[in-house]
């Protein structure tokens, strides 16, 4: 054995063990700790706004977006947070009959919920803070045109942003769990979630942000001028609320993180480094 990192097929060995401690999780601590990964992705998603809404440049923005957003899944997986994007992978303890799908299926709501709690309160609490005010409103503004972005995207498009926006966050938690030292583990999450960021892939978890905080915006007249200034269209406004939200974006999104996850990253490695090795033994 490595003194540094695990090799792919420990990896995959050790994951099988993590999936099934989360699966037997208690609902209230997979809802605290849920709450607590929903607040850090939402941090990083504000935090990305900030740095990039008065960047012209897409290309620029959005690689500086990256660079930033990483310090979210940076939180959530040296402190033990529970993130259901990451959660995905306990399908390879499924597999592996170390974990009962119903194990799964309760881990996956607890988490979930709890994403939604943490994202939201974050949001309710930078409205308060009054941070949308920023560069004369520009920050609500570019809020707000995020929002009305994502809810744009026909279900297709949102499902396949989110495989494969979650096939690389699953590859960064995947890659952190080799690493046997806290800069490893820092590393090998950042320049995935970089590339997942830059190439502009969606996360549900991140859109539980990014699109009530564009809803709650659209209330304040500042923030929206500040929008309208910023080439979002009338009809487009009017499109953009809970329904929008949960119909055209949260759920084929959240439908493409559990296929990018589970499928492309999870089931891929068992296949490759636990199955063969079971039928041959």
């Amino acid at each position: 054995m490595n003194n540094f990192y695990l090799s792919p097929s420990e990896i995959t060995e050790r994951y099988v063990d993590t999936g099934c401690m989360k699966s037997n999780l208690p609902p209230l601590k997979l809802l605290l700790l849920g709450i607590l990964a929903g607040a850090f992705i939402a941090f990083a998603s504000e935090g990305s706004n900030m740095a990039i809404h008065t960047i012209t440049s897409a290309g620029l923005a959005k690689t500086l977006a990256g660079a930033l957003f990483s310090t979210g899944l940076m939180m959530v997986v040296i402190t033990g947070a529970e993130l259901f994007t990451g959660n995905t992978l306990i399908i390879v303890s499924c597999l592996e009959g170390r974990a009962r799908w119903g194990g799964l299926l309760k881990n996956w709501f607890f988490v979930y919920t709890g994403n939604f709690i943490g994202a939201v309160i974050v949001v309710v609490f930078i409205l308060l803070s009054g941070q949308f005010n920023f560069s004369s409103g520009m920050l609500g503004g570019y809020t707000i045109k995020t929002a009305v972005y994502k809810v744009s995207l026909p279900f297709a498009g949102a499902f396949f942003m989110g495989l494969l926006g979650n096939w690389l966050v699953c590859m960064a938690v995947w890659m952190a769990s080799a690493a046997k030292d806290v800069t490893g583990k820092l590393l090998s999450i950042f320049f995935p979630i970089w590339l997942f960021v830059t190439s502009g892939f969606e996360h549900s978890i991140a859109n539980m942000y990014y699109i009530p905080a564009g809803i709650l915006a659209k209330s304040n007249q500042t923030w929206l001028d500040a929008a309208i200034s910023m080439g979002v269209a009338a009809k487009d406004l009017e499109a953009l609320n809970w329904s929008s939200f949960v119909l055209k974006n949260l759920i084929p999104v959240t439908l493409g993180n559990i296929v990018g996850g589970s499928i492309f990253v999870g089931v891929t490695y068992w296949l490759s480094y636990l199955y063969k090795a079971k039928k041959k033994a």
